[in-house]
């Protein structure tokens, strides 16, 4: 049994989705600190001017959890990116497959961030054919201890292995993890190419900007990147 655990984001990228189809379990860390201006309430997609943002504006006090921000709906924001998308993507070749779900996505309001993010991370994974059971890990009762709430979580699940990002390597202690029967092994994805609109290639977007691009091609092009170790 392969877990991994990971915040959840809006609308995140391809190596996302493939450290996902990866594990038997994926655990959306919805109960730690919310962090402002990083992947938990906006992503990226191409337009012609270059990588744009779309952003969820939200309401929380610090220090809140991410299951303890709310959307800001005083914004019109999911009108907003319902906008950027037609513009931007309404003449890629997997728009006509996807926009009408797309658009259903964005009709509906979200009162929480993770609600969204959670909605945004179903939509694609159902675009990529990923089954991976998901759980949150609100729900369940852990450690407060940044390493042991990893290992609480991973044991929760009967878990014998747990895939961590590329940058686990500097912060985990494996022993740790080892001395509960959990072997570590490291998520290191490398991003491949593939044709977009608006020129250049441009890394590291939205799995959105690939879906829309690509439709039923996009679940092989993110496995080709897949590389783990350990």
């Amino acid at each position: 049994m392969i877990v991994t655990i990971h915040q959840p984001q809006y609308m995140p990228w391809l190596g996302y989705f493939d450290k996902m189809e990866i594990a038997d379990h994926f655990i959306l860390l919805d109960s730690v600190q919310f962090k402002k201006n990083e992947w938990q309430n906006r992503n990226r997609i191409k337009t012609a001017q270059g990588a744009q943002w779309l952003t969820v504006p939200v309401s929380y006090d610090f220090p809140a959890r991410i299951d303890e921000v709310a959307t800001n709906d005083h914004v019109n924001w999911r009108h907003k990116h319902w906008q950027a998308l037609t513009t931007n993507y309404g003449p890629a070749s997997g728009w006509q497959g996807a926009n009408l779900s797309l658009q259903a996505l964005f009709d509906t309001t979200y009162d929480r961030l993770v609600d969204i993010n959670v909605a945004s991370i179903e939509w694609l994974r159902g675009q990529l054919g990923i089954s991976t059971p998901m759980s949150l890990s609100s729900q369940s009762t852990v450690s407060d201890d940044p390493t042991q709430r990893l290992i609480d979580l991973c044991l929760q699940q009967e878990a014998s292995t747990y895939l961590s990002g590329p940058d686990g390597a500097k912060y985990l202690d494996s022993s740790r993890f080892t001395d509960q029967g959990i072997k570590v092994i490291f998520h290191e994805y490398e991003h491949p190419e593939y044709d977009q609109l608006f020129g250049e290639f441009t890394s590291h977007l939205s799995s959105l900007d690939l879906v829309l691009n690509h439709g039923s091609r996009s679940a092989d092009i993110v496995r080709s990147g897949r590389r783990y170790s350990g």
